[in-house]
């Protein structure tokens, strides 16, 4: 027997090729699910004049060569991936597992402090909670693939900063909002740096440049600011 039900979904155009699919259950685990399988269905298919589906926590982005197809063939594609999902709906298997070294607080992670302080905790319980908790990746965003995740258990959402930093360095812990991210690679950004991961999750050399994707886990390790050393350049793996 099936163990999911796709979400149903209503399709809009967004601009001249493209299509925005939204899931409408309301229920934001399924609602992530549906447009989650159905990217991937797309891509696996790869029908004639697709340029990518790209998926968030509730669409996908199903990008076309208006060359080589129209808005109303693409929809119909669409409609065949959602029945196909219906049909084979069981479950795809285990996601992988990510164990994540991190240094909290100094100079690898600037806005701790400032977390705690806003929060109403301590440093050290801004740091319990923050590794306690197992995480799905969500989507990937910006830039290079960062690994969306809802964010810890912390009692309240964590403002962004006023001021955004120019420079945010590879393997920067951050929270904001109700979410939680990793920087891939160098780059600005306003979110709060509370720690750092000596390990490399960016390989432009290698296809996908990341080895995690939507769906899979991982968990936050508290190390101490001595063992970085011992981490650094290693490539984020999967552990069994």
């Amino acid at each position: 027997m099936p163990t999911f039900a796709p979400s149903p979904v209503d399709v809009f155009e967004s601009g001249d090729a493209a299509l925005r699919v939204v899931a409408k259950s309301g229920d934001s685990e399924r609602d992530w699910n549906t447009v989650h399988r159905l990217a991937e269905w797309l891509e696996m298919c790869g029908a004639e004049g697709l340029r990518g589906a790209v998926a968030t926590y509730d669409s996908v982005l199903v990008e076309f060569d208006v060359l080589a197809v129209s808005a109303r063939q693409m929809r119909a594609f669409v409609g065949l991936g959602m029945r196909q999902l219906a049909l084979s709906a069981d479950d795809d298997g285990s996601p992988r597992a990510f164990d994540v070294p991190v240094v909290y607080g100094g100079d690898f992670g600037p806005d701790l402090s400032d977390v705690a302080e806003q929060q109403g905790l301590s440093v050290d319980d801004v740091v319990r909670l923050h590794s306690s908790k197992t995480y799905i990746i969500r989507c990937l965003g910006a830039p290079a693939g960062s690994p969306m995740m809802d964010g810890p258990d912390f009692p309240l959402p964590v403002p962004r900063l006023k001021d955004p930093r120019l420079s945010v360095p590879a393997g920067a812990v951050s929270v904001a909002g109700r979410q939680a991210v990793i920087a891939p690679a160098v780059a600005p950004g306003g979110w709060r740096v509370i720690g750092q991961t000596p390990l490399a999750l960016l390989d432009i050399s290698r296809e996908p440049l990341v080895p995690y994707r939507p769906g899979d886990v991982l968990r936050f390790r508290p190390i101490p600011e001595e063992e970085f050393a011992a981490y650094a350049g290693r490539m984020m793996e999967a552990h069994a």
